[in-house]
């Protein structure tokens, strides 16, 4: 691998890592509202407390911008990938650029690795671009864990569990296999408190209205 190749690789990594930073519900929350979503509900900028806080427009148009986060980097990964076919696997090469795009929501660069979300919604574009239909499949989980105990914690840790089965059998591949099981290592740590929550019985739910 040459210097130039070795830089354009530090320059996709690094490409992907800001692009996962970028505090779309900080943003949107301070544009589009007087409140800082850091300091109100959970604290978490995700599109979940957004939507508490903001109201449901303003989540929804968070879950779009941190889906986006995580496929747009993916999706340049695969266009760029025949400037690199000489050196890396095709498979190591985009889940690079999904891990940290996933990486730089968790722990953001403009806030010094602090005020970042849980990776849910960041994960979800990133493996829409690996493997729509295993992405499919786990949301799918999440939408009946959803229906049937309405907490959004727990169906998003049912998702992130279901994303490594999922995305297993239909890619048949170590690589992106580990990935997902990584993100959903990283979901799962992100999801601490909610667990104790939910293990005592005061996890909030969403309303059936």
């Amino acid at each position: 691998m040459n210097w130039l190749t070795l830089l354009l690789l530090l320059g996709m990594v690094l490409l992907a890592y800001l692009v996962g930073s970028i505090p779309v519900g900080i943003l949107l929350t301070r544009l589009f509202s007087d409140k800082d979503i850091r300091r109100l509900g959970s604290g978490n900028v995700g599109a979940t407390n957004v939507r508490r806080v903001a109201g449901n427009q303003l989540g929804a148009a968070v879950l779009l911008g941190d889906v986006l986060k995580g496929a747009t980097p993916v999706y340049l990964a695969m266009r760029l990938y025949p400037m690199f076919e000489s050196f890396f696997h095709w498979e190591l090469f985009v889940s690079l650029a999904a891990f940290f795009a996933f990486a730089g929501h968790l722990y953001p660069a403009y806030f010094m690795g602090r005020s970042g979300g849980k990776g849910v919604a960041t994960a979800i574009g990133c493996f829409l671009m690996i493997s729509p239909v295993a992405c499919g499949l786990a949301l799918a989980v999440f939408f009946l864990t959803l229906w049937r105990r309405r907490m959004v914690s727990l169906a998003s840790i049912c998702f992130a569990a279901a994303l490594p089965v999922f995305t297993s059998f239909r890619t048949h591949s170590v690589i992106f296999s580990g990935l997902a099981t990584l993100i959903f290592i990283f979901i799962l740590f992100r999801h601490a408190a909610n667990i104790r929550r939910i293990r005592q019985g005061t996890e909030p739910r969403i309303r059936k209205d």
